[in-house]
């Protein structure tokens, strides 16, 4: 069972009230994103794309959190019987499937920890996985941004880490697999992007 896109805007608005804040448009363009690229791509739903991208960060409706907002969304969708949204809130921050690549605190309980790490080792990425990843980083929550106005957004907030360097390369990679799969630039199908970086 997958939530159909009334389901997943409910249930972001729902969140919303809950945690007011900025995720909640990064999520919005995270899914138009999503959408957007997935019209393109031979053999992918665009509509799924879009609900999996709204939903990707649906664990912040617990209030503030760091990386604790990852297994928050995960219970949330899987509580529902929507495992694939599921697998995403937590795989849309591991593009480079190693617990330890991280660019937040592990603010959860050991025994969540232990859990996270060995569903992100074992977990089977797909082309929607991969889409996530790519889209949270092409979207601020003014709008469609270039790769580098978001790195450089999240670093800001986040610091520096071992795997900074080594995650960017590896989202850039999404670009390119994804604009094979295209045909055209990622930003040719995202209104905006230059203007909103420049802003």
């Amino acid at each position: 069972m997958e939530p159909d896109r009334n389901n997943a805007e409910l249930a972001l608005e729902e969140a919303s009230r809950s945690n007011p804040g900025p995720w909640v448009n990064h999520s919005r363009h995270v899914a138009r994103a999503c959408e957007n690229i997935a019209l393109r791509c031979a053999g992918m739903d665009a509509e799924r794309a879009y609900t999996l991208g709204l939903l990707h960060d649906i664990g912040r409706y617990a209030g503030v959190s760091s990386e604790r907002h990852l297994i928050d969304g995960y219970r949330y969708c899987m509580e529902r019987g929507w495992d694939k949204a599921a697998q995403i809130c937590i795989s849309h921050a591991f593009m480079i499937q190693d617990i330890e690549t991280s660019i937040g605190t592990f603010d959860m309980s050991e025994e969540d920890y232990l859990f996270m790490k060995e569903f992100v080792a074992g977990a089977a990425y797909d082309d929607y996985d991969r889409l996530v990843q790519l889209c949270d980083a092409l979207a601020l929550p003014s709008g469609f941004c270039l790769l580098e106005k978001r790195f450089v957004d999240v670093t800001i907030r986040y610091g520096v880490r071992p795997a900074t360097v080594e995650r960017w390369r590896k989202t850039l990679e999404l670009k390119a697999d994804f604009e094979e799969k295209t045909g055209c630039s990622i930003y040719d199908l995202l209104p905006g992007a230059v203007e909103n970086s420049f802003r």
